[in-house]
């Protein structure tokens, strides 16, 4: 289980486009919102992702980048992005089946998916913030939001 002051696990995979997204391309530069979800189309993935979609400069600006990665393929990803009008990155961890998910310690094997993570990362690559929520409880983007500010008056 990774804990707040570890650096964050690294990875690469492929966003709702196909474009592959490192997240250590981030270091140095942005903070991060790393948000696991189980799965696309349901109800409230649907709601949190909309929350993050609805305050966007908040959690997507020259400082933040929100990355929000599920064990989808990059096909479904890319229709749930259009249907709902998510400007942010959906990445697919798809393949390997869940290897980032297991890696921050919210897979679910016997569901093939992942729990609701959340993850913030500093532009150093360290984990400043964790919550995790098990697939039926929705998370409260004010927490984020909370969190980000912090980093942002400490910078």
């Amino acid at each position: 289980m990774i804990e707040v002051g570890q650096e964050a696990p690294d990875f690469t995979l492929p966003n709702q486009h196909g474009e592959s997204v490192t997240l250590s391309q981030y270091r140095g530069s942005k903070n991060v919102v790393l948000v696991f979800y189980p799965w696309a189309f349901t109800g409230v993935c649907t709601g949190e992702l909309c929350s993050i979609r609805d305050r966007m400069g908040d959690f997507d600006n020259d400082d933040t980048v929100t990355l929000a990665v599920s064990c989808d393929t990059k096909f479904s990803l890319r229709v749930f992005a259009e249907q709902e009008g998510y400007k942010f990155q959906l990445l697919a961890d798809h393949w390997p089946h869940g290897a980032a998910a297991q890696a921050y310690g919210v897979f679910v094997g016997a569901k093939g998916a992942a729990k609701r993570g959340t993850f913030i990362i500093d532009k150093a690559g360290v984990v400043r913030w964790i919550v995790i929520n098990e697939i039926g409880d929705a998370r409260d983007p004010d927490e984020y939001e909370r969190v980000l500010s912090g980093l942002h008056a400490a910078a």
